[in-house]
Protein backbone atom coordinates (compact mmCIF):
# COMPACT_ATOMS: atom_id res chain seq x y z
CA UNK A 1 0.00 0.00 0.00
CA UNK A 2 2.82 2.64 0.71
CA UNK A 3 3.59 2.58 -3.12
CA UNK A 4 -0.24 3.39 -3.98
CA UNK A 5 -0.20 6.07 -1.20
CA UNK A 6 2.64 7.89 -2.37
CA UNK A 7 2.15 7.64 -6.24
CA UNK A 8 -1.14 9.35 -5.61
CA UNK A 9 0.51 11.55 -3.37
CA UNK A 10 2.79 12.56 -6.21
CA UNK A 11 -0.53 12.51 -8.60
CA UNK A 12 -2.72 14.82 -6.46
CA UNK A 13 0.14 17.44 -5.18
CA UNK A 14 -1.10 20.55 -6.84
CA UNK A 15 -4.30 19.24 -4.89
CA UNK A 16 -2.99 18.80 -1.25
CA UNK A 17 -3.53 20.57 1.72
CA UNK A 18 -2.03 18.15 4.19
CA UNK A 19 -1.71 19.00 7.68
CA UNK A 20 1.49 19.95 9.24
CA UNK A 21 2.98 18.42 12.02
CA UNK A 22 4.04 15.40 13.75
CA UNK A 23 2.14 11.90 14.31
CA UNK A 24 1.35 11.79 17.86
CA UNK A 25 -1.58 9.98 19.87
CA UNK A 26 -2.45 7.24 22.33
CA UNK A 27 -1.65 3.47 22.26
CA UNK A 28 -5.12 2.25 22.16
CA UNK A 29 -4.21 -1.50 23.20
CA UNK A 30 -2.96 -0.10 26.75
CA UNK A 31 -6.24 0.70 27.19
CA UNK A 32 -7.94 -1.94 26.83
CA UNK A 33 -9.04 -3.84 30.47
CA UNK A 34 -6.85 -7.16 31.13
CA UNK A 35 -9.39 -9.36 30.28
CA UNK A 36 -9.99 -7.86 26.42
CA UNK A 37 -5.97 -8.07 26.61
CA UNK A 38 -5.34 -11.55 27.70
CA UNK A 39 -7.73 -12.17 24.83
CA UNK A 40 -6.13 -10.82 22.07
CA UNK A 41 -2.79 -12.29 23.77
CA UNK A 42 -4.47 -15.81 23.27
CA UNK A 43 -5.88 -15.53 19.71
CA UNK A 44 -1.75 -14.00 18.85
CA UNK A 45 -0.07 -16.46 20.79
CA UNK A 46 -2.02 -19.29 18.86
CA UNK A 47 -0.62 -18.22 15.45
CA UNK A 48 2.73 -19.82 13.91
CA UNK A 49 5.64 -17.42 14.95
CA UNK A 50 3.18 -14.45 16.29
CA UNK A 51 5.95 -12.75 17.48
CA UNK A 52 9.34 -11.27 15.93
CA UNK A 53 10.33 -9.20 12.97
CA UNK A 54 14.03 -10.92 12.08
CA UNK A 55 14.13 -14.38 10.89
CA UNK A 56 16.62 -16.26 9.25
CA UNK A 57 15.74 -19.61 6.98
CA UNK A 58 18.49 -22.03 6.20
CA UNK A 59 18.32 -24.96 3.63
CA UNK A 60 21.11 -27.04 3.14
CA UNK A 61 23.69 -24.52 1.95
CA UNK A 62 20.93 -22.11 0.76
CA UNK A 63 20.20 -18.92 3.57
CA UNK A 64 17.91 -16.20 3.44
CA UNK A 65 17.36 -13.07 6.00
CA UNK A 66 13.91 -12.44 6.45
CA UNK A 67 12.58 -8.85 7.67
CA UNK A 68 9.36 -7.87 8.65
CA UNK A 69 9.01 -4.34 7.93
CA UNK A 70 6.97 -1.50 8.80
CA UNK A 71 6.27 0.99 5.48
CA UNK A 72 6.55 4.50 7.32
CA UNK A 73 9.20 6.57 8.65
CA UNK A 74 10.15 6.26 12.01
CA UNK A 75 14.13 6.95 13.65
CA UNK A 76 13.85 3.29 15.60
CA UNK A 77 14.25 2.26 12.10
CA UNK A 78 18.25 3.12 12.48
CA UNK A 79 18.89 -0.10 15.02
CA UNK A 80 17.92 -2.44 12.35
CA UNK A 81 19.38 -0.69 9.32
CA UNK A 82 22.24 -0.49 11.16
CA UNK A 83 22.33 -4.39 12.27
CA UNK A 84 21.59 -5.53 8.66
CA UNK A 85 22.97 -2.97 6.14
CA UNK A 86 26.07 -5.02 5.85
CA UNK A 87 24.22 -8.28 5.81
CA UNK A 88 23.06 -7.09 2.96
CA UNK A 89 26.32 -5.91 1.38
CA UNK A 90 27.12 -9.00 1.40
CA UNK A 91 23.77 -10.53 0.04
CA UNK A 92 23.14 -11.75 -3.22
CA UNK A 93 20.33 -9.85 -3.79
CA UNK A 94 17.33 -8.31 -1.59
CA UNK A 95 14.05 -8.83 -2.79
CA UNK A 96 11.35 -6.60 -1.64
CA UNK A 97 7.84 -5.79 -2.52
CA UNK A 98 8.45 -3.56 -4.89
CA UNK A 99 11.68 -2.30 -6.37
CA UNK A 100 12.61 1.10 -7.54
CA UNK A 101 11.59 -0.05 -11.48
CA UNK A 102 8.00 -1.11 -10.08
CA UNK A 103 7.55 2.53 -7.86
CA UNK A 104 8.57 3.78 -11.14
CA UNK A 105 5.88 1.70 -13.63
CA UNK A 106 3.10 2.34 -10.86
CA UNK A 107 3.35 6.16 -10.81
CA UNK A 108 3.74 6.09 -15.00
CA UNK A 109 0.47 4.21 -14.62
CA UNK A 110 -1.34 5.93 -12.45
CA UNK A 111 -0.53 9.37 -13.99
CA UNK A 112 -1.64 8.26 -17.29
CA UNK A 113 -4.96 5.78 -16.24
CA UNK A 114 -6.88 7.79 -14.09
CA UNK A 115 -8.90 4.72 -14.06
CA UNK A 116 -6.58 2.71 -11.80
CA UNK A 117 -8.51 4.44 -8.88
CA UNK A 118 -10.67 6.44 -9.92
CA UNK A 119 -14.56 5.14 -11.37
CA UNK A 120 -15.39 7.44 -14.04
CA UNK A 121 -18.50 6.14 -15.51
CA UNK A 122 -20.85 4.08 -12.58
CA UNK A 123 -22.04 5.87 -9.54
CA UNK A 124 -20.60 7.73 -7.52
CA UNK A 125 -19.45 7.43 -3.46
CA UNK A 126 -22.72 10.13 -2.62
CA UNK A 127 -24.53 7.80 -4.33
CA UNK A 128 -23.62 4.48 -2.96
CA UNK A 129 -23.48 5.86 0.74
CA UNK A 130 -26.09 6.80 3.09
CA UNK A 131 -26.07 10.95 3.22
CA UNK A 132 -24.48 10.73 6.79
CA UNK A 133 -21.97 8.19 5.60
CA UNK A 134 -20.47 10.25 2.40
CA UNK A 135 -20.51 13.53 5.07
CA UNK A 136 -17.99 11.98 7.54
CA UNK A 137 -16.74 10.47 4.41
CA UNK A 138 -15.78 13.52 2.52
CA UNK A 139 -14.36 15.61 6.06
CA UNK A 140 -11.75 12.49 6.50
CA UNK A 141 -11.13 12.74 2.98
CA UNK A 142 -10.50 16.38 3.15
CA UNK A 143 -8.17 16.12 5.73
CA UNK A 144 -6.11 13.69 3.93
CA UNK A 145 -6.01 16.50 1.09
CA UNK A 146 -8.68 14.85 -1.04
CA UNK A 147 -11.23 17.31 -1.83
CA UNK A 148 -14.53 15.79 -2.16
CA UNK A 149 -14.94 16.17 -5.75
CA UNK A 150 -12.12 13.60 -5.81
CA UNK A 151 -12.92 11.25 -3.24
CA UNK A 152 -16.71 11.07 -4.95
CA UNK A 153 -15.35 8.45 -7.61
CA UNK A 154 -12.34 6.72 -6.21
CA UNK A 155 -12.27 3.60 -5.58
CA UNK A 156 -13.58 2.50 -2.41
CA UNK A 157 -11.08 0.04 -1.84
CA UNK A 158 -8.71 2.83 -2.09
CA UNK A 159 -11.13 5.51 -0.10
CA UNK A 160 -10.21 2.34 2.88
CA UNK A 161 -6.85 2.19 2.53
CA UNK A 162 -6.27 6.00 3.00
CA UNK A 163 -9.00 6.23 5.76
CA UNK A 164 -6.84 4.02 7.73
CA UNK A 165 -4.14 6.50 7.66
CA UNK A 166 -4.01 9.80 9.55
CA UNK A 167 -3.00 13.10 7.49
CA UNK A 168 0.25 13.86 8.58
CA UNK A 169 1.27 9.55 7.63
CA UNK A 170 0.42 10.69 4.48
CA UNK A 171 2.44 13.80 4.38
CA UNK A 172 5.25 11.85 5.27
CA UNK A 173 4.55 9.90 2.16
CA UNK A 174 4.07 12.71 0.02
CA UNK A 175 5.99 15.79 1.34
CA UNK A 176 8.86 14.90 0.16
CA UNK A 177 8.63 12.13 -2.70
CA UNK A 178 9.94 9.31 0.25
CA UNK A 179 7.83 7.55 2.83
CA UNK A 180 10.87 6.46 4.69
CA UNK A 181 9.78 2.96 5.75
CA UNK A 182 12.37 0.48 6.67
CA UNK A 183 11.62 -0.81 3.04
CA UNK A 184 12.99 2.23 1.28
CA UNK A 185 16.16 2.78 3.70
CA UNK A 186 17.17 -1.08 2.92
CA UNK A 187 16.64 -0.21 -0.82
CA UNK A 188 18.78 2.33 -0.30
CA UNK A 189 21.48 0.54 1.61
CA UNK A 190 21.45 -2.39 -1.33
CA UNK A 191 22.25 0.60 -3.98
CA UNK A 192 24.73 1.95 -1.90
CA UNK A 193 26.45 -1.15 -1.63
CA UNK A 194 26.35 -2.09 -5.09
CA UNK A 195 23.55 -5.80 -4.13
CA UNK A 196 20.93 -6.00 -6.77
CA UNK A 197 17.34 -4.99 -5.53
CA UNK A 198 14.14 -7.58 -7.12
CA UNK A 199 10.29 -7.39 -6.67
CA UNK A 200 8.89 -10.06 -5.43
CA UNK A 201 5.76 -9.59 -7.58
CA UNK A 202 4.66 -7.26 -10.73
CA UNK A 203 3.56 -4.17 -10.22
CA UNK A 204 0.31 -3.84 -10.48
CA UNK A 205 -0.44 -6.81 -8.08
CA UNK A 206 -2.84 -5.15 -5.84
CA UNK A 207 -5.07 -3.87 -8.73
CA UNK A 208 -5.82 -7.46 -9.70
CA UNK A 209 -7.01 -8.19 -6.24
CA UNK A 210 -8.98 -5.73 -5.50
CA UNK A 211 -10.71 -6.42 -8.71
CA UNK A 212 -12.17 -9.25 -7.56
CA UNK A 213 -14.32 -7.63 -4.65
CA UNK A 214 -17.95 -7.29 -4.68
CA UNK A 215 -19.97 -3.92 -4.55
CA UNK A 216 -21.06 -5.03 -1.52
CA UNK A 217 -17.53 -5.77 0.14
CA UNK A 218 -15.91 -2.08 -1.57
CA UNK A 219 -18.67 0.03 0.19
CA UNK A 220 -18.28 -2.36 3.42
CA UNK A 221 -14.14 -1.44 3.50
CA UNK A 222 -15.34 2.34 3.63
CA UNK A 223 -18.02 1.72 6.86
CA UNK A 224 -15.33 -0.45 8.36
CA UNK A 225 -12.58 2.10 8.27
CA UNK A 226 -14.67 5.11 9.14
CA UNK A 227 -14.66 4.89 13.18
CA UNK A 228 -10.92 4.48 13.03
CA UNK A 229 -10.20 7.19 10.44
CA UNK A 230 -11.90 9.61 13.02
CA UNK A 231 -8.84 8.77 15.61
CA UNK A 232 -6.57 7.95 13.22
CA UNK A 233 -3.33 9.08 15.15
CA UNK A 234 -4.44 6.88 17.73
CA UNK A 235 -4.54 3.79 15.23
CA UNK A 236 -0.97 4.89 14.26
CA UNK A 237 0.61 4.70 17.16
CA UNK A 238 -0.85 1.98 18.08
CA UNK A 239 0.52 0.39 15.49
CA UNK A 240 3.76 1.45 15.26
CA UNK A 241 3.95 0.54 18.94
CA UNK A 242 3.40 -3.12 18.55
CA UNK A 243 5.74 -3.64 15.52
CA UNK A 244 8.26 -1.77 17.77
CA UNK A 245 7.79 -4.61 20.11
CA UNK A 246 7.78 -7.30 17.45
CA UNK A 247 4.43 -8.50 18.50
CA UNK A 248 3.30 -9.01 15.06
CA UNK A 249 -0.07 -10.98 15.02
CA UNK A 250 -1.82 -8.89 17.56
CA UNK A 251 -1.99 -5.73 15.30
CA UNK A 252 -4.42 -8.28 13.76
CA UNK A 253 -6.26 -9.16 16.88
CA UNK A 254 -6.56 -5.87 17.79
CA UNK A 255 -8.15 -4.66 14.41
CA UNK A 256 -10.35 -7.70 14.49
CA UNK A 257 -11.37 -6.31 18.38
CA UNK A 258 -11.82 -2.52 17.15
CA UNK A 259 -13.83 -3.80 14.15
CA UNK A 260 -16.87 -5.28 16.10
CA UNK A 261 -16.34 -2.64 18.86
CA UNK A 262 -16.42 0.28 16.23
CA UNK A 263 -17.32 -0.44 12.88
CA UNK A 264 -21.44 -0.51 13.40
CA UNK A 265 -20.63 -3.64 11.05
CA UNK A 266 -22.32 -7.07 12.21
CA UNK A 267 -19.69 -9.48 13.19
CA UNK A 268 -20.59 -11.72 10.25
CA UNK A 269 -19.72 -9.24 7.97
CA UNK A 270 -16.54 -7.90 9.86
CA UNK A 271 -14.99 -11.74 10.00
CA UNK A 272 -16.03 -11.66 6.06
CA UNK A 273 -13.95 -9.01 5.51
CA UNK A 274 -10.90 -9.94 7.35
CA UNK A 275 -11.40 -13.31 5.77
CA UNK A 276 -10.95 -11.66 2.58
CA UNK A 277 -8.41 -9.46 3.64
CA UNK A 278 -6.07 -12.41 4.51
CA UNK A 279 -6.77 -14.11 1.68
CA UNK A 280 -6.04 -11.98 -0.77
CA UNK A 281 -3.69 -9.38 -0.04
CA UNK A 282 -2.01 -12.02 2.76
CA UNK A 283 -2.09 -15.75 2.37
CA UNK A 284 -2.18 -15.55 -1.71
CA UNK A 285 0.45 -13.36 -2.00
CA UNK A 286 2.57 -15.11 0.84
CA UNK A 287 2.38 -18.18 -1.73
CA UNK A 288 3.24 -16.54 -4.52
CA UNK A 289 6.39 -15.22 -3.18
CA UNK A 290 7.75 -18.47 -1.92
CA UNK A 291 9.11 -19.04 -5.37
CA UNK A 292 11.50 -16.20 -6.28
CA UNK A 293 12.30 -16.35 -2.87
CA UNK A 294 13.46 -20.06 -3.05
CA UNK A 295 14.99 -19.57 -6.46
CA UNK A 296 16.76 -16.36 -5.50
CA UNK A 297 18.51 -17.97 -2.41
CA UNK A 298 19.26 -21.26 -4.97
CA UNK A 299 21.32 -18.87 -6.84
CA UNK A 300 22.86 -17.33 -4.53
CA UNK A 301 23.94 -20.48 -2.45
CA UNK A 302 25.77 -21.69 -5.45
CA UNK A 303 27.67 -18.05 -5.82
CA UNK A 304 28.76 -19.05 -1.74
CA UNK A 305 25.89 -16.25 -1.04
CA UNK A 306 22.53 -15.93 0.88
CA UNK A 307 19.94 -13.30 -0.20
CA UNK A 308 18.12 -10.76 2.30
CA UNK A 309 13.94 -10.50 1.88
CA UNK A 310 12.28 -7.52 3.23
CA UNK A 311 8.57 -7.28 3.29
CA UNK A 312 5.61 -6.37 5.62
CA UNK A 313 5.70 -7.61 8.71
CA UNK A 314 2.39 -9.32 8.43
CA UNK A 315 3.64 -11.55 6.06
CA UNK A 316 5.65 -13.10 8.46
CA UNK A 317 3.27 -15.11 10.41
CA UNK A 318 0.12 -17.55 10.05
CA UNK A 319 -0.52 -21.00 9.45
CA UNK A 320 0.01 -19.28 5.36
CA UNK A 321 2.37 -17.16 6.49
CA UNK A 322 5.93 -16.69 5.03
CA UNK A 323 7.94 -18.46 7.31
CA UNK A 324 5.48 -21.19 7.64
CA UNK A 325 5.49 -21.90 4.29
CA UNK A 326 9.48 -22.07 3.99
CA UNK A 327 8.72 -24.77 7.20
CA UNK A 328 6.56 -26.53 4.72
CA UNK A 329 8.88 -26.77 2.10
CA UNK A 330 11.97 -27.91 4.49
CA UNK A 331 13.53 -24.83 5.35
CA UNK A 332 14.55 -24.37 9.23
CA UNK A 333 13.69 -20.89 10.54
CA UNK A 334 15.35 -19.18 13.30
CA UNK A 335 14.42 -15.66 14.90
CA UNK A 336 17.12 -13.10 15.44
CA UNK A 337 16.64 -11.38 18.14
Amino acid sequence: MRRLILALGLVLAPAATLAQGVCEGRNLMAGLSRGVQAELRAAADAVPHSRGLFWRAEKGEAAMTLIGTYHFGDPRHDLAVERFAPVIAEAHSLLVEAGPEEERALTAALGSDPALMADITGPTLPERLEPEEWSRLSTAMAARGVPAVIASRMRPWYVATLLGLSPCMIEQATAGGDIGGLDQRLIDAARQAGTPVRALEPWDTLFSVFDSLTETDEIDMIRAALPAAEHADDYATTLIEAYFDQDVWMLWEFGRFDAYANSGLPREAVDRQLELAQRELMDRRNADWIAPLTEAAAEAAAAGQGIVAAFGALHLPGEAGVLALLEDEGWTVTRIE
